[in-house]
């Protein structure tokens, strides 16, 4: 099973506990309490926040980072603490900021 398969079980397991919560969520949209999808994110795939920033309607957006197997997850946290995945995927590359009139 893959890793966003895998969290979109646990994500539906805990939707499924709290009805009312689920009833509240977008369609299609991996979500669920900040704490739960961080713990599988550091807990079971290694991935660390390696960026963050703040955006509009006081969401944060962050960037988790695998360093060993690469793997990477971009999520939105709402104000209410509800987090929903957003992206994920493999082969991350940190990469050094780009000079500006210099070619890649």
């Amino acid at each position: 099973m893959n890793r966003f398969a895998l969290l979109a079980w646990i994500v539906l397991v805990v939707m499924t506990a709290a009805p009312s919560q689920a009833q509240n969520q977008r369609v299609n949209m991996l979500c669920a309490d900040r704490s739960i999808i961080v713990n599988e994110l550091t807990g079971r795939y290694g991935e660390e926040v390696h960026g963050m920033g703040l955006a509009n309607q006081n969401r944060i957006v962050e960037v988790y980072v695998s360093a060993e197997t690469g793997s990477w997850t971009i999520a939105v946290t709402s104000a209410d603490g509800t987090m929903c995945l957003m992206a994920a995927g493999r082969h991350f590359a940190q990469m050094a900021p780009a000079i500006p009139g210099e070619d890649l």
